[in-house]
């Protein structure tokens, strides 16, 4: 609050607890205890230049910039203090650049004393047209330059990683990038080398590289998942990225706020284009979600919508030849609707939508399959699931809001947090930061029910419940009586996070609800891909209608059918994914309807592509030519995130809209292409527009409901002689062919290796992971895992595991060791 009276008053003004009263260019101001004096003239409206603060970040005045005059009791400071670092006072009077000479002065001081080996070389710098030096040396910088001498000069760039290039004579050594590193990222990879007029930015390669005491560095490449934020805050263009650089002018741009389609967080994004073309993504400033920051993968996997085999035209089988042939839309969906209608007067056709859509494409998919193809047969879920997961998302993730549930900031609060089958820097990044920042800020106590001791549980100063894969469900029982501290600590605000590896372990699901309903804690299901959450919320699951309304509720199809003005729906309850694909590939089912799913991400491949070999009529609707394609009958091109507008459902249950970034292209969304196709089959979806779907989706009220799973929990494997348990997750940077066509982010993609205890590895130099499907070998890095487990990345470069073992998380599998 900022008092600021025409006149002076003869009544003093009262100061609430917790505040102070002090006097800031000549005005009277009321400010919380502990503010920066930087903070306190940011509400006052008064710009005082900087280059080292950030408001997310610790203090360091490192810069200098931010000078001003300071008086205590009367009596002036004897130098200029930097308003980042001082807190307010009670009497305290502050003179910024506005109305003191002494501050305006030393700030023009400072802004010469960067210049003097700043290169001139603004025309070519990325970070040209939106540099703070640059603005700030015109509004608080000198009009001509004392310096005549040869700027220093460096050879450049260097590469920090394989995306992120150092030009060290542009560094102003404001250690924004290595304080987000050590403190926000927990990646202490960057860091300050050498000293005095030497000092520069460097890590430990580059330190060995110009014959500097690598000593002062962790000794670690920066191979961190959040590098290109520190290309984002960044003052000048020291730090620049390798696919951007001299790429493009910030005033060649068009910027539009988006939404990230990776995973499930749903971070806010700024996307730039040019000519149609997306140069680059940054983070948006969202304090609710990802304040301001976005992993790599966000920031840096866009290109695949411009991959050489990008799907643009509708493509038929051609029944002689029996190959693919690009068509018309018109006879595309005409060949499309009479497949699909044949099959749905055979034997039946079924829906696999896939993960990643939209919340409006989604709603689409579920409608298509009860309206069109009539049947229940739908199940997004292209991952390892269960029936007991299926009954947990009905009774307890269904219609849940922020307002409601779990959200981000109630993770950065709780004083205790358990993450169970949750791999949070690999699965939900943002998550892992604010772990991270509670644990830093607030010292909440973060435990891990897992394996070993990962980067999640090291970076989050965390604490491991080790235990067998298999054997989560188990360890949750015992908590109360194995870890009592911990079941104490959870009924005192406690919140528990579980990820969707859940789905494999017999009872995980069961014995959470039991935890939190004997502790109190608050429970959050997180899913990896950024389309699961809505995808529940719109019934594209084989119980659940849009709503979180039942398929065997005759009240709930009734209603669902009057807002959709159809007779009625189907009330048997249909076959989840493993069901639908068992039932294609024995013959029961005359047609498949699949919405951009890959085959190898489900639990057995093989009987994936026997499915759609067996399957009578595929469409298939695809970005991308995949597995898919092979097998298809129909193929129809669907348009990317950047080409529709629509919205996601984040794990919280918070909506995150975005608009059209890329006009014009003439890509259609899901939504669009299934409503025509309904209209070809003599259906009605009303989703030609993905406001018209959420519009339709609108008025279908969500229940909360359903009968919460009963499972006992299940006991650890034992696995025999040579034989060991398989603990396997996804790496954040790994196969996924969203990530294709950037090397520069696959070269900080973590190594690929197979963990196994000491004893367990016995002096293995490699380990052959095999089943009766197929086997991986890779390098061995012991790892604290309990014995008789093994842990291999789930869709790196030689360990897919779906792909060549059929197996998953729990598995008993075989192992053998050899030498390098």
């Amino acid at each position: 609050m900022t008092i600021a009276p025409d006149k002076p008053s003869t009544e003093e003004t009262p100061v609430p607890e917790g505040h102070v009263k002090l006097i800031m260019d000549g005005e009277e101001v009321i400010a919380p205890k502990g503010e920066l004096l930087i903070r306190t003239a940011e509400r006052l409206g008064t710009v005082i230049p900087r280059f080292c603060d950030h408001p997310l970040l610790d203090p360091a005045g490192a810069c200098r910039q931010c000078l001003v005059e300071v008086e205590m009791n009367g009596r002036p400071m004897p130098k200029p203090q930097a308003s980042c670092t001082m807190t307010v006072a009670d009497g305290m009077v502050v003179k910024t650049q506005l109305t003191s000479p002494v501050a305006d002065k030393a700030q023009q001081g400072v802004m010469e004393l960067l210049l003097i080996n700043h290169p001139l070389d603004c025309p070519i710098c990325d970070k040209g047209g939106e540099c703070p030096l640059q603005n700030q040396a015109l509004a608080h910088g000198r009009a001509d330059s004392r310096f005549v001498d040869r700027k220093r000069t460096f050879p450049k760039p260097l590469p920090i990683s394989s995306q992120v290039l150092l030009d060290r004579e542009r560094c102003v050594l404001c250690q924004r990038c290595t304080r987000f590193s050590a403190q926000i990222a927990g990646d202490p990879f960057i860091e300050l080398l050498e000293r005095g007029a030497h000092q520069q930015i460097g890590t430990a390669e580059t330190a060995d590289v110009l014959d500097m005491a690598s000593r002062t560095t962790s000794g670690q490449p920066f191979q961190s998942y959040f590098s290109g934020n520190t290309i984002q805050i960044c003052p000048v263009g020291a730090l620049t990225s390798a696919a951007y650089r001299f790429r493009s002018r910030p005033f060649d741009l068009v910027s539009s706020p988006s939404v990230c389609e990776h995973c499930s967080s749903g971070c806010a994004e700024r996307t730039d284009f040019r000519r149609g073309k997306v140069m680059r993504k940054l983070a948006g400033d969202d304090p609710q979600v990802n304040e301001e920051w976005i992993c790599d993968k966000g920031r840096f996997a866009f290109r695949y919508t411009t991959a050489e085999d990008r799907l643009r035209r509708p493509m038929v089988r051609d029944p002689e030849s029996g190959e693919l042939k690009e068509a018309s839309w018109t006879d595309a969906l005409r060949v499309a609707a009479e497949g699909l209608a044949k099959a749905r007067d055979g034997k039946g056709a079924a829906v696999l939508p896939g993960g990643r859509l939209t919340v409006e494409d989604a709603y689409a998919y579920s409608k298509f399959a009860r309206i069109a193809l009539r049947t229940n047969d739908i199940d997004y879920r292209a991952r390892a699931h269960s029936a007991e997961e299926l009954d947990f998302l009905t009774a307890h993730v269904v219609g849940t809001t922020p307002e409601t549930g779990v959200t981000f900031s109630a993770i950065e609060n709780a004083p205790t947090v358990l993450c169970v089958a949750f791999e949070p820097e690999e699965e939900a990044p943002i998550v892992f930061l604010r772990l991270r920042k509670a644990a830093r800020t607030k010292q909440a106590k973060i435990v891990h029910l897992g394996q070993w001791t990962t980067s999640s549980v090291r970076k989050t100063f965390g604490e491991l419940l080790a235990c067998v894969p298999g054997g989560e469900a188990a360890a949750i029982d015992a908590l109360a009586q194995h870890a009592p501290d911990l079941d104490e600590a959870l009924a005192a605000g406690g919140v528990v996070l579980v990820g969707e590896r859940a789905a494999e372990v017999p009872g995980l699901f069961s014995a959470l609800l039991r935890l939190t309903a004997r502790t109190g804690a608050r429970l959050a299901w997180i899913p990896r891909r950024a389309g699961e959450r809505g995808a529940v919320e719109v019934g594209a699951l084989p119980t659940l209608l849009p709503g979180g309304r039942s398929v065997t509720s005759i009240e709930d199809r009734v209603e669902v059918a009057r807002a959709w003005g159809v007779d009625g729906l189907p009330g048997e309850p249909g076959r989840d994914l493993t069901g639908i694909l068992e039932a294609a590939s024995g013959g029961q089912l005359d047609g498949l309807l699949v919405g951009g799913v890959d085959p190898d991400d489900l639990p057995d491949p093989d009987l994936a592509r026997r499915a759609l070999a067996n399957a009578g009529f595929v469409v298939s609707l695809e970005l991308r030519a995949s597995a898919v394609t092979e097998h298809a009958d129909v193929v129809l091109p669907i348009a990317p995130a950047v080409e529709k507008s629509g919205s996601y459902l984040n794990w919280e249950g918070r909506r995150r809209e975005f608009a059209v970034t890329l006009e014009g292209t003439g890509a259609l969304p899901d939504c669009r292409v299934l409503d025509t196709l309904a209209v070809e089959m003599d259906a009605d979806l009303f989703t030609q527009t993905p406001a018209a779907a959420a519009g339709d989706l609108a008025r279908l009220a969500t229940r909360r409901g359903g009968q919460a799973p009963e499972v006992p929990a299940a006991s650890a494997p034992k696995p025999g002689a040579g034989q060991a348990v398989l603990a396997t997750w996804r790496q954040l940077l790994d196969e996924g062919s969203l990530q294709d066509g950037e090397p520069h982010l696959a070269g900080t993609a973590r190594p690929v290796v197979a963990r196994l205890s000491a004893a367990t590895a016995n002096g293995m130099e490699t380990v052959t992971v095999s089943t009766e499907r197929g086997a991986i070998t890779l390098p061995v890095e012991v790892a604290d895992l309990p014995d008789g487990v093994v842990w291999l990345p789930g869709n790196s470069e030689g360990s897919r595991v779906r792909a060549a073992l059929a197996a998953g998380h729990g598995s008993v599998v075989s192992i053998a060791g050899g030498a390098r």
